[in-house]
C-alpha cells in the first residue's frame, strides 16, 4: 500500500512539475530573432560615405550592448547587434535592411540613421510589421502611429526644433534678413518647413536666401558666398557634420558674421566645431536636449562619471568630445528600458506596445527636465530642448527647457 501511495504521489508530483513547466513555457512568447539566450537587433549606419561622422553612434550602441551582455544580458538574453554599413545611400539601405529582415530575421530594427535612408525603407518595414524603433533622425514623419504604426522616432523632431529658432529670431531680431542652407532631401526640407511655419507671415519678408546642397557635393563654399552677398544677417545652417564644418569655416574666412543657428544634429564639438575651428564657431546657437560631454558643469555629476567610465571600458577609441557618443548611449538605454519592460513576451507586437507606453523615463545623459514619454498616439519620445551658445570652448545653455508640443 505504501508503494502505491508513493507511486501515486510521485505521479502527482510529475504531473504538477510538467504543468508548471508548461506554464513557464507558455509565459514565454517569442517573435523572430528571439530565443531563450538571444535577442537579435538590426541596424544600418553610415560607417562610410558623406555622413560617416555619424558612424560613431552605431559603435557607441554596440559598446553599450557589450556592457549589458557583460552584466548578464536582459532577463538572461544577450543582445546580438547586427549593424551594417549603408554609406548614407538609400538604395544601399534598402539592400541591407532586406538582408537584416529576411536573412538575419532580426527581432527589430533600431536606430537606423538618416532621413533619406529611413524614408527608403519606411513602407517596407511597416508592411513587414517589424518594429522600426527610435530611428536616428528627427524627421517629423516618424511620429505617425495611425499611418505607420511600426515606426517611432527618438530625438526632438526637426520641425519643432526649427520653430524654436524661429521664435528666438522673432523675439530678438524682428528685422532679420535670413539665409538658409539646407540639404536637398527630406531631412533638409523638414527643417525648412518647420522654420517657415515658425516665422509665420514674416517668412516671406525675412527669408532672403534659401540655398540647397546635395550630399554628393564636394563643398558648400559657393552657397556661403552667395548668402553673404544676399545681405543676410541671420544664418540657419541645416547641414550634416561634414558640410556644417565647411559652412562655419567658410563664413568666418570670408568675413560673414551673421547670427548663426546650427541644427542640433551637427552640434558636436568633436566632429563639427573642432574641424571647423573652435575660434570660428564662437557665438553659434543650437538647441540641445542632451548633456554635452564638453560642458564642465556636468563633470562632477554621477551621470557624467558613469558615462565616462563606460567610454573608458567599452569604447576606449571613441571621442569623448563627440556628443554622438552620448546620443548612442542614451538611445541604447531607451531600448534597454523597452526590452526589460517586455519581459518574456518578446513578440514584435509587444515590443511595439512597450515602446509606445514609456512614462517619464529619465535618462542620465539627457538634460534635467527632459524626459522620455510615449503613448499609442504620441510617437515623439523626446520633445524638450534648451537653447545653447558656443563660447569657443563649450556650449553654454541659456533660458528654460522649451517643449513646443506644450507651447512652452
Amino acid at each position: 500500500m505504501m508503494l502505491t501511495k508513493r507511486a501515486l504521489l510521485a505521479a502527482v508530483a510529475t504531473v504538477a512539475a510538467a504543468g508548471l513547466a508548461g506554464t513557464a513555457a507558455a509565459d514565454k512568447m517569442y517573435g523572430p530573432g528571439v530565443s531563450d539566450t538571444e535577442i537579435k537587433i538590426g541596424n544600418t549606419n553610415p560607417y562610410s560615405g558623406p555622413a560617416s561622422a555619424y558612424g560613431t553612434i552605431g559603435k557607441a550602441i554596440q559598446a553599450y550592448f557589450d556592457k549589458i551582455n557583460a552584466e548578464g544580458g536582459i532577463n538572461g538574453r544577450k543582445l546580438n547587434f547586427v549593424t551594417l554599413d549603408d554609406g548614407y545611400s538609400p538604395p544601399k539601405t534598402v539592400e541591407q535592411v532586406r538582408k537584416l529582415v529576411e536573412k538575419e530575421e532580426v527581432a527589430i530594427l533600431f536606430q537606423n540613421l538618416g532621413t533619406p535612408t529611413n524614408t527608403a525603407i519606411h513602407k517596407y518595414i511597416n508592411a513587414k510589421k517589424v518594429p522600426h524603433l527610435f530611428v536616428a533622425t528627427g524627421a517629423t514623419k516618424w511620429g505617425q502611429p495611425n499611418k505607420f504604426p511600426w515606426t517611432m522616432g527618438w530625438q526632438p523632431n526637426y520641425q519643432a526644433e526649427a520653430k524654436v529658432y524661429a521664435k528666438y529670431i522673432l523675439d530678438n531680431q524682428p528685422d532679420a534678413k535670413i539665409a538658409v542652407l539646407y540639404q536637398n532631401d527630406d531631412y533638409g526640407k523638414d527643417y525648412l518647413e518647420g522654420f517657415r511655419a515658425g516665422l509665420g507671415d514674416k517668412a516671406g519678408s525675412m527669408l532672403v536666401s534659401e540655398l540647397p546642397y546635395e550630399v554628393t557635393d564636394p563643398t558648400v563654399d559657393s552657397q556661403i558666398v552667395s548668402m553673404k552677398n544676399s545681405g543676410a544677417n541671420v544664418f540657419f545652417n541645416i547641414t550634416t557634420p561634414k558640410f556644417a564644418a565647411q559652412a562655419i569655416r567658410k563664413a568666418f574666412d570670408i568675413g560673414w558674421k551673421p547670427l548663426h543657428f546650427l541644427n542640433n544634429v551637427s552640434s558636436s564639438v568633436g566632429s563639427v566645431l573642432t574641424p571647423a575651428g573652435l575660434e570660428k564657431s564662437v557665438g553659434i546657437i543650437t538647441a540641445q536636449y542632451q548633456k554635452d560631454p564638453t560642458d564642465p558643469q556636468w563633470r562632477d555629476s554621477q551621470a557624467y562619471k558613469d558615462w565616462n567610465a563606460w567610454m573608458d571600458q567599452y569604447y576606449p577609441g571613441g571621442d569623448k568630445n563627440d556628443v554622438s557618443n552620448a546620443f548612442g548611449y542614451s538611445a541604447a538605454q531607451t531600448l534597454e528600458h523597452v526590452l526589460r519592460a517586455a519581459g518574456d513576451n518578446l513578440t514584435r507586437e509587444n515590443l511595439m506596445k512597450q515602446a509606445a507606453n514609456i512614462q517619464d523615463l529619465e535618462l542620465p545623459m539627457l538634460l534635467p527636465g527632459v524626459l522620455v514619454n510615449t503613448s499609442p498616439t504620441d510617437f515623439y519620445p523626446i520633445e524638450g530642448m534648451m537653447l545653447s551658445r558656443f563660447d569657443g570652448k563649450k556650449w553654454e545653455l541659456f533660458g528654460d527647457v522649451i517643449d513646443p508640443s506644450k507651447g512652452s
